[in-house]
């Protein structure tokens, strides 16, 4: 059995096939892992999400902003993406977004030793720690309530987990992370608003640096896989392994094979952008 890791694909259809075909993804014997936003931006978000709902026993997905977007778009509470429209009209939008409230935050396999977040793991938390609060979370997008919980969440968020915050300020800090993250500074407070790639000029004076980067982050016995930064692109070292590679702004989709002593890499060439 093979395991992949597959980054952001955002609607791109047919670069998810091709990509597919290239690593011989065997539905009955093979595990595919989707580091979140499955959709939006791209042309074919629904044909996307309905062949992921159709291999669903066989792949493993986490949430990321994206889709938290499609799920709100959907409870009414934000407006929809225009690629995403098609979703929100399919005659099974309430099965595929059900299926997609059921989906967590954070995955892992002690065996593999890879952990999978959209963003990442803030640098505040402990393994054991995002565990926890990552059932958290999605005990609340599952629930009854979900529609108003979500709203709460489109609030802006503190940059910092303060344990004796309300509860639903613990949440979105929580839910942030998971979903949005990128730059911190030293002492792991969190930048969700700062985009770009982490050597420009700009970011560097600001004191900003990845999350993986943050000289106080916890000690994490699991790699992160994540997705989410297009402009930092692929990345690896001990720690992290970073594959959103813009396949949505014309560049590439990349899959990666964790259950060799190193990741093995393939990836196409997104020669057209897919975008909307």
């Amino acid at each position: 059995m093979a395991v992949w890791a597959i980054g952001d694909i955002q609607g791109c259809y047919d670069s998810l096939q091709e990509l597919l075909k290239k690593i011989r993804f065997n539905l009955l014997e093979d595990e595919l892992w989707i580091a979140g936003d499955l959709v939006s931006r791209g042309d074919k978000s629904l044909e996307v999400l309905n062949y992921l709902y159709s291999i669903r026993y066989s792949i493993r997905v986490v949430l990321g902003n994206h889709d938290i977007a499609l799920i709100s778009a959907y409870a009414g509470i934000k407006r929809p993406h225009p690629s995403v429209i098609p979703i929100l009209e399919a005659p099974n939008a309430k099965e595929l977004i059900d299926w997609l409230r059921q989906q967590p935050f954070l995955h892992w396999d002690y065996k593999l030793g890879y952990a999978m977040a959209h963003a990442g793991i803030s640098p505040q938390f402990e393994f054991g720690v995002a565990i926890r609060h990552a059932s958290r979370i999605e005990k609340k997008l599952r629930g009854r309530n979900y529609k108003a919980w979500l709203k709460h969440m489109h609030k802006s968020s503190s940059n910092r987990f303060n344990a004796k915050a309300s509860s639903l300020d613990i949440e979105k800090y929580i839910l942030s992370s998971f979903i949005s993250m990128r730059f911190c500074r030293d002492d792991g407070q969190l930048n969700f608003k700062q985009k770009g790639r982490p050597t420009e000029y700009k970011i560097l004076k600001k004191g900003l640096k990845p999350w993986f980067a943050c000289p106080t982050r916890k000690s994490m016995i699991m790699k992160i896989v994540f997705g989410h930064w297009s402009t930092l692109g692929y990345y690896q070292d001990s720690n992290v392994l970073a594959l959103d590679t813009g396949c949505v702004w014309g560049r590439k989709l990349t899959a990666a094979r964790l259950d060799g002593d190193e990741p093995f890499l393939v990836q196409v060439d997104c020669a057209k952008k897919c975008k909307f």
